[in-house]
């Protein structure tokens, strides 16, 4: 009988060993996997702020603001006036890359917009992602070089979120959005200097109304190699 009981007892504690062993592989696995997600994703909060709202907040990954009332981007075209004073939270990068984010808000007047923004200066950069208009919504682009100019794409019904994707190669930028982040179509191409490091982030407006909540999150950049790098180095081995 004691030598029964001797078993019971070693095979209920190898159970249990068993048990914490397995449960500890799966948090050494959970823990790899959000270190490997924050790695390949970019701190919100070691961001810098041109225009900083007054009201924000950036948790895990997600920044939600209150859009300043009477606040846009554009130079001159159309309206003859120049405004520079939106919210934009953005990181520096060279070269070439990727940048995506994911975009959503609570529109309410003429205008109010959320995506994203790629600036040189204060005469160059593009903004693009959601803008209501005429209590529709639209995927739009402003592109400035000096003066600005707008496209729309308007859509018949209204989305929950979108995401937007640019990608810089060489003198240019692809603008690209995706209702699931999976296909993804472009809207436009423009020029930008290239050689010359590039402000990347999300960016709001409200021109026209009293301010209205934004959430973006998801935001990464990829590196990308430079293409002309590429070249030489296939015909230099």
């Amino acid at each position: 009988m004691r030598r029964a009981a001797e078993i019971l007892n070693f095979v209920f504690l190898k159970l249990i060993i068993d048990e914490l062993i397995m449960r500890t592989n799966i948090i050494l696995a959970t823990f790899a996997v959000l270190l490997s997600l924050q790695a390949n994703a970019q701190s919100l909060e070691k961001m810098q702020w041109f225009n900083e709202p007054e009201n924000y907040s950036i948790r895990n990954g997600v920044l939600e603001m209150q859009v300043p009332a009477q606040t846009d981007f554009w130079r001159i075209a159309h309206y003859g006036f120049t405004v520079d004073d939106g919210p934009f939270l953005y990181a520096v990068y060279g070269g070439e890359f990727e940048a995506k984010i994911k975009v959503s808000g609570e529109y309410e007047t003429r205008f109010d917009q959320a995506g994203m923004m790629i600036r040189l200066d204060h005469e160059n950069y593009v903004k693009f992602g959601i803008e209501f208009v005429d209590g529709k919504f639209n995927i739009s682009a402003v592109v400035t070089h000096h003066t600005s100019d707008w496209s729309v794409i308007r859509l018949e019904e209204p989305i929950p979120h979108l995401w937007l994707k640019a990608v810089r190669r060489l003198d240019a930028i692809e603008l690209f959005y995706s209702f699931d982040d999976r296909e993804y179509t472009m809207m436009r191409t423009l020029w930008m200097q290239d050689n010359c490091p590039l402000q990347v982030g999300p960016v709001a407006a409200c021109p026209d109304g009293q301010g209205f909540k934004a959430r973006f999150s998801d935001f990464k950049v990829r590196h990308l190699p430079d293409q002309r790098r590429v070249e030489w180095l296939k015909n230099n081995q």
